[in-house]
């Protein structure tokens, strides 16, 4: 549905001197695929490039370099009119924190009603009974419609989030950390919502965290970001269970799983700068792998069984039960 075809993002940032400017490196070649009905997970650290990619696909984002296809269409080369019709209604975002995602000014029933009013979808009729199946898809009751956001609690808003992202039944959801910002007691159910819909509305869905053994149980495929690049990418399952990248052996480490015993992983060494950041291989200055070879190119990607493929000099062995010994 969506191509990533080598993508560059490149800000300016005043560093150094009133009239110097240095390159802010938020994404560094980076290709993604996301296809029709299919939930995709990108996991890395805060500041690895997560939200800039999300932004790119929700075309929120120009990037700098590169190409962005929607349905085999370069997205920046439709004319506004047409990218805003097709491309806004095809994709849906859900953003971080729903306290700061929603316009405290307007009733619930204003803003699930907005996307509807933009996009001309139905008589005024039609849009009202839109928003009240918008509602019930959330599992909110009626009369949350005349709340204002700071009268509903963090997953209540989110639930709300949630709905007007599905307003013009887009074919694909854009979720950047949907989570984070709700108590430990809710997030299961957001979660587990997402699931739900995704299931009986045939969505596909682009699901952002840092938490990668949260995401490894909701996606198909995972894509592991570090320092704008992605430098692993494969089957959940394949990707989870045997890693090949030291950086994703590291992430999963730091999250350890009730059902795979895993020794932590302390990293060491300097964390590179998005200004200037390091030849060869990013992950270099904290592998414990690391040696002249990482710093001289990145590395092309390995390609491994069921369109696993890692960016690595060194990588993992291949775990036993993933190998299917």
């Amino acid at each position: 549905m969506i191509t990533l075809d080598h993508v560059h993002v490149r800000h300016k940032a005043r560093s150094g001197g009133l009239f110097r400017r240095d390159s802010v490196h938020a994404l560094t070649d980076a290709s993604l695929e996301v296809r029709k009905g299919e939930i995709v997970g990108l996991v890395g650290e805060s500041g690895c490039g997560k939200s800039t990619l999300a932004r790119v696909l929700t075309g929120l984002q120009r990037p700098t370099e590169g190409s962005v296809r929607f349905r085999g269409r370069d997205l920046w080369d439709m004319p506004g009119a047409e990218r805003r019709r097709d491309f806004g209604s095809s994709v849906g975002v859900v953003f971080q924190d729903p306290s700061t995602a929603l316009n405290p000014r307007l009733t619930v029933r204003r803003i699930l009603r907005d996307p509807l009013d933009v996009h001309g979808r139905g008589t005024g009729r039609e849009r009202e009974a839109r928003v009240e199946e918008l509602l019930d898809l959330v599992g909110l009751p009626d009369h949350t419609l005349g709340a204002l956001p700071g009268g509903l609690s963090g997953g209540q808003r989110q639930r709300v989030a949630i709905a007007r992202a599905l307003a013009l039944e887009p074919e694909l959801i854009v979720a950047d950390e949907p989570t984070s910002a709700l108590d430990v007691s809710v997030r299961a159910q957001v979660l587990n919502l997402l699931v739900d819909l995704r299931e009986r509305l045939g969505l596909g869905m682009v699901f952002i965290s840092h938490d990668i053994q949260t995401v490894r149980h909701l996606a198909d495929r995972l894509a592991v970001l570090y320092l704008g690049r992605v430098v692993e990418e494969g089957p959940a399952d394949r990707v989870a269970d045997s890693p090949r990248h030291p950086y994703t052996e590291a992430l999963l480490s730091a999250t350890p799983s009730l059902l795979h015993a895993s020794e932590r992983i302390v990293l060491h060494g300097p964390v590179p700068s998005a200004t200037e950041p390091p030849a060869g291989c990013p992950f270099r200055t904290r592998c414990w792998k690391a040696d002249d070879a990482c710093g001289t190119a990145f590395p092309a990607a390995t390609a491994g069984e069921e369109e696993h493929r890692w960016h690595c000099v060194h990588p993992q062995p291949v775990r036993r039960a993933a190998a299917g010994v």
